[in-house]
């Protein structure tokens, strides 16, 4: 039909809308759970600029140290900065398929949030290095000059992920999606805890503190709609969410782990090149865990969500980087994967 058609001058009422659209709207609401979340997020709103900028002395870093602690921003904005543009087309799809009220709205403070975890990240590597983003950024040191080289890599690999993304959201449901976005909740709310309970800097400690609820909140989210959802799970979505784990692992253990080089485009001096900067960080106090410890929480972090998922009897994958054994799943291709931020 023509947008142009003019259908009242031939019928009383109009036809019903096509599905995919955010018309008719509605604002029934089913799921207790998530209007408590909701009313959560309302009253955990923060703002990145009032806090503790004050105390935040960048001369008491050496340039080196300022680049390090800047390359690590710039690692962790390879996912928190993408976030708002990853929800917010998330967002658009729970319009689109006519999800409950509070579950729109719970979306929506998940877009909010990764705001203010983007901008905190975009303020403290302009506080850091005194520019407005690492790529431009001339190095000082010959460390910067490898971190600037990473950051590249990074940058051109989150392009990468952002063109997956933008062809996958329209292909799976939400269901699907649910379990992504789980599994970077779950990961990324252990390591912002950790990093508070070590930081130094009343900034970090206050902000990671901050971050780690809002993570704490959007995993809430996940669980209450899998809770809602799996057990009625199409068969085939159960071997799509077992490969989207093993996905999952591969994407995030750029940030909370060291990226695969397999599935990550970087060069071979990358991730020797961002040991010896993180070594700088925890020399200058921020407390980057080290790879050990990195292991394990990585490892507890997919246990708990093993644990989720066997509830629903959703196969788990193998993943033999931390000792998990399960499901081998040989093949992860960009096409037939969410990426994961």
């Amino acid at each position: 039909m023509s947008i142009s058609e003019k259908l009242a001058k031939k019928q009383a009422l109009p036809p019903a809308t096509e599905e995919g659209n955010i018309f008719p709207l509605h604002w029934e609401a089913k799921t207790i759970k998530m209007e408590e979340i909701y009313t959560a997020s309302q009253r955990e709103v923060w703002d990145p600029a009032k806090l503790p900028w004050d105390t935040f002395d960048v001369n008491r870093y050496s340039w080196e140290e300022r680049e390090a602690i800047a390359y690590w921003f710039t690692l962790l904005s390879v996912f928190d900065a993408s976030a708002p543009p990853v929800f917010a087309a998330a967002l658009i799809k729970t319009y689109e398929c006519h999800e409950e009220d509070p579950v729109r709205r719970c979306f929506f403070s998940v877009m909010r949030d990764e705001q203010n975890h983007e901008q905190f990240c975009g303020m403290m590597i302009k506080k850091l290095l005194a520019h407005t983003d690492p790529l431009t950024y001339e190095p000082k040191t010959d460390l910067g000059k490898m971190a600037k080289k990473n950051a590249q890599w990074l940058y051109y690999n989150g392009g990468r992920y952002w063109n997956g993304y933008k062809k996958a959201i329209p292909k799976y449901s939400l269901a699907i999606l649910f379990s992504s976005f789980l599994m970077g909740e779950i990961a990324s709310a252990t390591l912002f805890h950790q990093l508070a309970a070590g930081s130094r800097e009343p900034i970090f400690k206050e902000a990671f503190k901050n971050i780690g609820r809002d993570e704490g909140r959007h995993m809430a989210i996940c669980l209450s709609l899998m809770e809602r959802d799996y057990p009625k799970l199409k068969i085939e979505d159960r071997s799509v969410i077992t490969k989207q784990i093993r996905a999952g692992y591969l994407f995030l253990s750029a940030v909370l782990f060291e990226p695969p080089m397999e599935f990550w485009d970087i060069s071979e001096d990358f991730i020797p090149a961002q040991r010896q900067i993180e070594e700088v960080c925890r020399n200058a106090g921020f407390a980057i865990p080290v790879y050990e410890t990195k292991k394990q929480n990585w490892r507890n972090a997919i246990l708990n969500l093993k644990g989720v998922l066997d509830k629903f009897n959703i196969p788990f994958p193998a993943i033999p980087e931390v000792d998990i054994s399960g499901e081998e799943v040989r093949d992860v291709d960009l096409d037939e994967i969410i990426p994961v931020f």
